[in-house]
């Protein structure tokens, strides 16, 4: 057996704890099943839906699909009360946490919610609303969960059925567009350390006009989460970091990940550094102390970093748990038929706010203090003069004054028109409709060092027995900076409000994107064939798609000491399609076998990359009505982004380390380090669409001896190729020097000497990403008389869960295979084992809800050899809930989430698998009339 194979086992075997919860479940259920058979007068349970697969243009009765399709229904989305459909979908196996309130603090992704299935991106996962794009699709902050049925995740490519972005597969979410009635629910939740408390409401109406024609539907919801904002109240976070076991050794190289590491030559009032009072922390009134620091990792009285320490801080310790937020999402629809033909529109309005801390500038350095600062006491002046001392070095953390705040508004507007019919009695269906979407962005970093401004505030003088900058300290009428306010460091909060006013500014970013679409489609039945109907559907479909953004003229101009909104954007392409897609019945041998085969093609032509194909093959056999082999094979793409294809271009002309010396080092006029290399970065035009090749192969077994039993296995290989990155212009010859083509297309040389000339380190199609696992998915349900007579209500439980046996992302430069690496700050981190495993039982009156979620354990990150604790453990969290319905109207519920508080591993920043909230209890109430 090959090392590889064995290495695959053991992975496996780590995952037998999720397989043997599938095993029991399956017993579990042949058990009840013969209890039930043998209860004399025992009814027999509903049957749920069989694991159902939609991944397909075709609606025919009778047709199985072959691309597995996972649905959550009304279960899934009330586990856990999540605040949006992001957050239900982040508790599913098959995403990966990329972007969440605990992720995003510290960047500038806050108040959005995107979803990244399997990992590879959020730009890879295709997400409709209905069954079409909207322009709100990155953010699903702007859907009200009061109005949604259920959610359709369709694995693997989905591109012939809905185009680009469908490579990792795709999301529909699914509005209940029949709903009658009216509904308000509102909840409030709080975290068992008495923050993070969370508030919203929710209201759906619906009602039926002119005798049952039409129906008018208008749902709203709002959602206020107050976020948690101490790291230090949650064990494992703070400022941890990797550091040095033995940091003065020369020959023991081990690191760990430890807690509690701290700046060893800074603090949150001044630390002075250097000369006769080296080693004093000033106090709030300007006086002195001494510095109680912790143990020092590193040679020297103040190296960068120490353990603990009371006074002690660190950059982490000034960044949220969680990022506070709030949304206001809401959708109308009205529909109205005429004849065979149901005419519909409806409109979105959706905003998502936050207005937070953000991080404490930490690019200050050492700053160098004239001893004659007035802002210090005359006793510290006279100390620095009796020592003879000019100036001192003082370290400091402006968690005060430069404390960035981030306010962000995201406002999404959207309106549809679309019609829905069938041509008389011929069977055949068809749709259209028309969109356009806005989404409107203004994000503003508050309290942003002005570099220039800082610096001379910073250097304070006496003149005329007033304290003001040195620039303005003379003698002359006109002064270098009238309005230079100067800043007093010492002690925090001892700057003034005039101080803070000049050394500070606001770098805003504002930027709208736009998506109109029209699409059309017509299918059904060509004609009869010996094991059924032959099915097509063919449509059409184009979009325009536009982005432009641009920074006020402070961030323009460059005048910060940390700047965020580097660039402005504008651009826009088109996109024209025409898909089609059969379903050929082969066999229908009722009882015994069915089988059929499916085939879609789309041809996609970019304004700005021409045309493209995608396609997918697919068939399926069903044998004895009981078990579904299925399989798929695709090929699908990934367009390049507006800011992939059009963020500004910079040019850099500067020294470049060339890494491609081969057969070049003895050429007369050879310069392994130039010094005039042209640099261009930023987007890239000339992209083309990345391209997926996607093979799924999988199981449905629904026993009949079983009614409500149905347990499903489906493997995916998924491999990109010509995947968007960008490497440095030294990275690039070195991965031109490894073999690597697309890089060598990007460097430029003098045709004489070789030395480099030009390079092109924008965006590239030079990645490549390769995944491959296996979907679990088990669900039974049952009535519990089936049992006890005398036990009333039902009993459903479903278990899911994925294994994920490689994840490699190839840079062209370096290849790392990152599954089973699970560390807050690797990159591509992704657990090999997830899975859920839910119980709901329900009566006319009760429902009772416990949920149990498993996150793999691994490593830190494997490339890390040196990390002495590098191995982390599998977490398991526990969730219950709790209903009880009075008179069909009014529902009071409640929710624990993480039961047992159970802590995340040690995380220098935010880790996208593990719950770091802790426990957390949400409780509401629900009235329908």
């Amino acid at each position: 057996m090959h090392v590889g194979e064995m290495s695959s086992l053991r992975l496996i075997a780590r995952g037998a704890s999720s397989l043997a919860i599938v095993v029991m479940l399956t017993t579990a259920a042949q058990a009840q099943a013969q209890v039930a058979a043998a209860a004399e007068g025992a009814t027999t349970a509903e049957p749920v839906e069989e694991i159902v697969v939609t991944a397909s243009r075709i609606a025919r009765a009778g047709f199985d699909q072959p691309t597995p399709t996972t649905v959550l229904g009304e279960v899934e989305l009330r586990e856990g009360a999540r605040p949006n459909i992001q957050q239900v979908l982040n508790d599913q196996p098959q995403f990966r946490p990329t972007v969440t309130p605990q992720v995003s603090n510290g960047n500038t992704s806050t108040g959005t919610a995107p979803v990244d299935r399997r990992g590879l991106g959020t730009a890879r996962t295709l997400t409709l609303l209905n069954g079409r794009r909207f322009a709100g699709e990155n953010n699903l902050n702007f859907v009200p969960t009061g109005l949604v049925e259920r959610v359709e995740v369709v694995t693997g490519g989905a591109s012939a059925a809905w185009g680009s972005g469908a490579v990792a597969g795709v999301v529909n979410i699914i509005l209940d567009d029949d709903f009658e009635g009216v509904k308000l629910e509102g909840e409030g939740g709080v975290s068992s350390r008495g923050d993070g408390e969370r508030y919203s409401l929710q209201g759906s109406y619906g009602t039926s006009f002119a005798d049952g024609a039409g129906h008018f539907i208008l749902g709203a919801e709002y959602v206020d989460d107050k976020g948690i904002f101490d790291r230090n109240s949650r064990g494992n976070l703070g400022s941890a970091a990797i550091v040095r076991v033995s940091p003065l050794s020369t020959t023991d190289l081990s690191t760990r990940l430890t807690r509690d590491v701290n700046y060893g030559n800074s603090a949150a009032d001044g630390l002075i550094t250097s000369g006769a009072l080296a080693g004093q922390v000033f106090n709030r009134d300007g006086t002195l102390r001494a510095f109680r620091g912790g143990t020092p990792l590193g040679a020297g009285a103040f190296p960068a970093q120490m353990i603990g320490g009371v006074d002690g801080i660190g950059l982490y310790d000034d960044i949220s748990v969680s990022t506070p937020f709030d949304r206001l999402s809401v959708y109308g629809r009205v529909s109205y038929e005429v004849g065979q033909a149901t005419i519909w529109a409806d409109a979105t309005y959706g905003r998502s706010t936050s207005d937070a801390r953000f991080l404490p500038d930490f690019t200050i350095p050492a700053l160098t203090i004239s001893a004659t600062n007035p802002f210090l006491s005359a006793a510290i002046r006279s100390q620095l003069a009796a020592a003879g001392q000019t100036s001192f070095t003082f370290g400091r953390v402006f968690n005060d004054v430069f404390m960035m705040g981030f306010d962000t508004e995201r406002e999404n507007k959207e309106g549809a028109i679309g019609i829905d019919g069938e041509f008389g009695d011929s069977g055949f269906k068809y749709s259209a409709h028309y969109s356009h979407g806005e989404v409107d962005s203004d994000q503003k970093l508050e309290n942003s060092r002005i570099a220039a401004n800082f610096t001379r505030a910073i250097n304070a003088a006496s003149f005329n027995g007033a304290i003001v900058c040195a620039v303005n300290a003379d003698a002359i009428t006109t002064t270098d900076d009238p309005a230079c306010r100067p800043l007093n460091p010492f002690g925090n909060g001892n700057a003034s409000a005039e101080a803070i006013d000049y050394v500070t500014g606001t770098q805003q970013s504002l930027s709208t994107s736009k998506l109109d679409s029209i699409g059309g489609e017509i299918q059904g039945d060509l004609v009869s064939l010996w094991a059924g109907p032959l099915t097509v559907a063919v449509g059409a479909e184009a979009r325009w798609e536009s982005q432009k953004s641009s920074r006020n003229a402070d961030a323009v101009a460059g005048i910060f000491g940390l700047p965020v909104f580097t660039s402005d954007l504008s651009g826009k392409f088109n996109v024209k399609e025409a898909f089609a897609e059969v379903a050929l019945p082969v066999i229908d041998s009722e009882g015994s076998l069915k089988v059929d085969l499916n085939g879609a093609a789309r041809y996609s032509d970019y304004s700005n990359s021409g045309g493209i194909w995608s396609w997918k093959l697919g068939g399926t056999a069903r044998l004895w009505d009981s078990l579904l082999l299925r399989a798929t094979r695709s090929r699908d793409i990934r367009s390049p982004s507006i800011a992939d294809l059009f963020a500004v271009r910079r040019i850099n002309v500067g020294p470049l380390v060339d890494q491609d010396t081969a057969g070049r080092a003895g050429r007369p006029g050879y310069s392994a380090t130039p010094a005039t290399v042209t640099t261009f970065s930023g987007g890239n035009p000339d992209l083309q669409p990345e391209v997926s090749k996607t093979l799924t192969i999988g199981a449905t077994f629904s026993p009949k001896s079983v009614g409500g039993l149905a347990f499903s296995v489906d493997y995916y290989d998924i491999d990109i190729g010509g995947a968007i990155a960008t490497l440095s212009a030294s990275n690039l010859t070195l991965a031109c020097a490894r073999g690597s083509q697309p890089a060598c297309d990007r460097v430029f040389r003098n045709a004489t000497t070789g030395t480099v000339e030009t390079v092109f380190s924008n965006a590239q199609n030079i990645a490549s990403f390769s995944t491959r696992g296996v979907d679990l998915e088990l669900s039974y349900q049952f009535e519990m008389s089936a049992l006890m007579a005398s036990v009333p209500g039902s009993m459903r439980v479903r278990a899911l869960a994925t294994y994920i046996d490689r994840f490699i992302f190839d840079t062209g430069l370096t290849r790392v295979d990152t599954a089973g690496d699970v560390g807050d700050a690797t990159a591509n981190s992704i657990p090999q084992w997830r899975g859920t495993l839910s119980a709901n039982y329900q009566t006319d009156a009760v429902g009772l809800d416990l949920r149990v979620r498993y996150v793999d354990g691994g490593q830190y990150n494997r490339l890390l050899t040196t990390l002495v604790n590098n191995d982390i453990s599998s977490r398991t969290y526990v969730d219950v809930g709790a209903r009880y319905i009075f008179d069909e109207r009014f529902t009071v519920f409640g929710n624990v989430n993480n039961l047992f508080d159970v802590a995340p591993p040690i995380s220098p920043a935010g880790n996208p698998h593990y719950d770091v909230v802790g426990t957390y209890f949400t409780l509401g109430a629900r009235v329908n009339f």
